[in-house]
């Protein structure tokens, strides 16, 4: 299953391995028993410190476990874990063989202290680019505390087990049974949701610390290059940020970041978080601002974050990016995760043979039209426009497909469900105001992005689309408060264009504390 060029660097990261590694796998007589026998021989064979059972008696087959002898580790993969989970298998057998975790000292310590019984199960799919995030979070607690428990399930291999539990979009966690949670999850976010007092804790640190001479709110391109552009000037920098890398971690393929010829959002989003780590910048993930109070008499601005806490700095840097547009239609918030979805890459497994509509005749649209072509039964692509909007060598390879429809002229007014999940889309023909019925199981949202505003309507001036508005120098309409990225008037909502944006913003924001410290 491994090529040459895989098992290499996977024996050389087993040669971290410090400690036995024992796995348990529980198989049938299907084909997928066999490729997963035949992947864990490969890799037992990397290593003198693994060994192999293939007497597992675990209900899901296939699945195995990964256990250190002598410890009480309970985690285990349900399905083959390639594509996308390939890494979360190689973390797990280095975690459980020993090797140390990257998280913080205070981060482990708070795991290891986490009292009562969690048995969590996380939904996944090979090619969602956000499920890794989820399952090596899950799978770290596991091996750190024995109270938990974990199972990464593939839900494209265990359909009835998907359809049973309607299932529709992934990642999606179960804890003792019952939802946890849907939708990408870093380790920080898990532990708060679980951890009912580390908010009030973390706002505590918060509204302790001193006043910074930039804060930028936002950590995605934008955000991350406008603070290593401040630490380099050698002022003190800080960043609260929702999720570190933004929209980024919701991307797939990206092949338009100069000099970087082609990656994944994912991995550039931790990219960029490394390299802000590199300088002496104060992150602070999981916050989200709440209120912007602007600076009065050459004072300091204040940032009130959702969680309670609350940042002052001598200037601010807005770059807190945009989110999926909704259609705002009955049914969408009703059936969202339930046949709604956003993301085609990660949800589009679940609906493998199933017939689904792309809401939105952009190039966003027209690129998850053809990825889902090529899973699901049919593709109804409607489009409120007279014609598509995307490039014309994704149309032309749109209307190759035999198995997809474009509808335009088209609005959608409902999401149709049966109470649990949904079951049809109704549209009005533009052209004669009929309203027809299209029955389905998935609708996929591609119709742009909104910026994350709303939190500072009525202090910086903003659009009428809700961008903030600034000058060539990324200043907006308060003194000392600058803005960048997809959140601005700026046209070209690209990586490349955000990142030299923050930058710029960076660089005001250092000249106007300069001249605010100059003497008269």
């Amino acid at each position: 299953m491994l090529d040459a060029t895989l098992k290499s660097q996977l024996k050389t990261y087993l040669e971290r391995v410090t400690q036995p590694i024992e796995i348990v796998a529980s198989l049938d007589d299907g084909a997928k028993s066999r490729e997963l026998h035949d992947l864990l021989v490969e890799i037992a064979g990397l290593s003198n410190l693994i060994t192999l059972r293939a007497d597992g008696t675990d209900a899901r087959r296939p699945s195995f476990s990964l256990n250190r002898p002598g410890a009480d580790i309970s985690l285990r993969f349900a399905g083959i874990p390639m594509g996308h989970e390939f890494t979360s298998l190689v973390l797990a057998l280095l975690q459980v063989g020993g090797h140390p975790s990257k998280a913080s000292a205070e981060v482990i310590e708070q795991i290891q202290g986490l009292q009562g019984e969690f048995t969590f199960e996380t939904y996944f799919s090979l090619s969602c680019q956000n499920c890794p995030d989820v399952v090596q979070a899950l799978n770290l607690m596991a091996v750190l505390n024995p109270n938990v428990r974990h199972v990464a399930i593939d839900g494209a291999l265990f359909q009835d087990e998907v359809e049973s539990r309607k299932v529709m979009a992934v990642p999606s966690i179960y804890l003792n049974g019952e939802v946890f949670g849907q939708g990408r999850m870093g380790l920080e976010e898990i532990l708060g949701k679980i951890d009912t007092s580390a908010g009030s804790r973390q706002a505590e640190k918060i509204n302790a610390k001193d006043a910074f001479d930039v804060l930028i709110v936002g950590g995605g391109p934008a955000g991350a290059a406008a603070a290593i552009y401040a630490a380099r000037k050698g002022i003190r920098t800080g960043v609260a940020a929702e999720r570190f890398g933004g929209q980024v971690l919701d991307t797939l393929a990206i092949e338009n970041f100069i000099s970087v010829q082609e990656t994944e959002g994912p991995k550039l989003a931790t990219a960029l978080e490394e390299h802000v780590k590199q300088y002496d910048v104060d992150i602070m993930n999981l916050q989200r601002g709440e209120a912007l109070i602007p600076a009065t008499d050459g004072g300091l601005h204040e940032v009130r974050l959702a969680g309670g806490a609350s940042l002052k700095a001598k200037t601010v840097i807005l770059a807190t990016g945009a989110r999926w547009r909704e259609m705002n239609v009955p049914g969408e918030q009703q059936y969202r995760a339930r046949g709604v979805a956003y993301c085609p890459h990660c949800d589009g497994p679940l609906f493998k043979g199933k017939r689904v509509a792309v809401i939105g005749g952009g190039n966003s649209g027209v690129e998850a039209a053809i990825d889902l072509a090529g899973i699901v039964a049919q593709v109804t692509l409607i489009e409120f426009d007279s014609q598509l909007r995307a490039d014309a060598v994704l149309q032309r390879k749109l209307h190759s497909l035999p198995n997809v429809k474009v509808i335009t002229r088209a609005l959608t007014t409902e999401v149709v469900g049966d109470g649990e999940k949904v079951t049809g889309l109704r549209y009005k023909d533009r052209a004669s105001d009929e309203l027809h019925d299209l029955a389905l199981e998935g609708i996929f949202v591609q119709i742009g992005l909104l910026p994350n505003t709303d939190w500072l309507k009525g202090t910086v001036e903003l659009s009428p689309r809700g961008e903030i508005i600034v000058d060539a120098k990324g200043a907006t309409n308060i003194p000392g408060v600058f803005a960048a990225g997809d959140v601005t008037t700026v046209p070209y909502k690209q990586i490349v264009i955000a990142v030299g944006e923050g930058a710029k913003a960076s660089l005001a924001a250092f000249d106007h504390l300069i001249r605010a410290s100059a003497p008269a």
